[in-house]
């Protein structure tokens, strides 16, 4: 709770005593009265769209990204409800939400069930806003009081603007503080064991391929920035997250390290693409793969579990491969 709600608790809490004293109600009463009017206390927030009005303290609050929920519940503040795509998410996420008693409402990946979020009966939404479309925010705004946080999901950014809202700002920094250290270490264990080497992170989608450019998002941030990873020279400049190419550019980019994902979608079916890709004579010629740098990478570990658990436990692999 924020300093001004609560000492307005206090005054209101003491005046309920002081009036209780001639009126003759009991002081359970009064403690009662007063959490009352302290779960209907409300304050006004910015978000990507402009200023809503939100519950200080919401009894039942409903996060629409699981990496949100991540941040939040690490931060100090759990949430009762998140939404959950189970093909997408990360290993170790559902025995988390588990354990901080996190109801799981699964859903379909880049859809809302409007009637079914309305049954929740939220008192609250939070949520990335960053490529969220107008008419979703206000249909989301219909069920309850919705936060779309002016961020895409990188830890960095989200997380810190995420404890303004919620009055965190020292426990986001001492978890952020804690991760950097580990990032730091990481990076120089890193360095020392493959030097100015390159890396590329190659996604196998249905009949097509894509690298990931070191300029183009959070996943990027990751790889290239928090972990110090050189990119192939050839595309060391690209600003896309991933860039559609062709094997017949393998050979130009030619990393000593590859980061190979398997895209995992729901129907999606990747098997002919993988096949064609490993069989070419391209991807044999590869200096990754005539030294066996090939290593597999979960679409939910780098995309969806990127939260504090989920990068720590990304950091830990990415150097088990790296580093002899």
């Amino acid at each position: 709770m924020s300093r001004r709600f609560k000492g307005f608790g206090m005054v209101l809490l003491a005046l309920s005593l002081v009036i209780s004293a001639c009126s003759g109600t009991s002081d359970k009463e009064v403690e009662a009265s007063a959490r009352t009017a302290e779960k209907n206390e409300t304050k006004v927030v910015r978000d990507q769209f402009g200023e809503v009005m939100i519950p200080t303290n919401p009894q039942n609050m409903l996060v629409l990204d699981s990496i949100y929920a991540e941040y939040l519940i690490e931060m100090g503040v759990t949430p009762q409800m998140v939404i959950f795509v189970p093909e997408i998410e990360p290993d170790y996420r559902a025995s988390y939400f588990e354990e901080h008693g996190v109801q799981m409402i699964e859903a379909e990946q880049y859809q809302y069930n409007y009637e079914q979020l309305l049954t929740l009966s939220p008192d609250m939404i939070v949520s990335a806003g960053v490529g969220m479309e107008q008419g979703v925010y206000d249909e989301l705004s219909k069920i309850a009081p919705t936060i779309a946080l002016d961020s895409n999901s990188e830890m960095q950014i989200a997380m810190p603007k995420l404890a303004a809202v919620f009055d965190k700002t020292e426990e986001s920094a001492k978890v952020l503080a804690e991760f950097d250290e580990k990032a730091k270490q990481a990076q120089e264990k890193i360095a020392q064991a493959i030097g100015d080497k390159t890396v590329l992170v190659l996604r196998v989608e249905h009949n097509r391929y894509r690298f990931m450019g070191p300029k183009g998002g959070s996943s990027s941030v990751f790889f290239y920035e928090t972990l110090g990873l050189n990119s192939p020279e050839v595309i060391k400049d690209s600003t896309d997250w991933f860039s559609q190419f062709s094997l017949e550019f393998l050979p130009e980019m030619n990393p000593d390290y590859i980061f190979l994902e398997d895209r995992t979608l729901k129907g999606y079916d990747t098997k002919e693409s993988m096949d064609n890709l490993k069989e070419s004579k391209v991807w044999a010629s590869l200096n990754a793969v005539k030294d066996n740098h090939v290593f597999p990478l979960k679409t939910s570990d780098f995309v969806t579990g990127v939260g504090p658990i989920g990068s720590a436990k990304l950091l830990d692999y990415v150097v088990e491969k790296l580093v002899p």
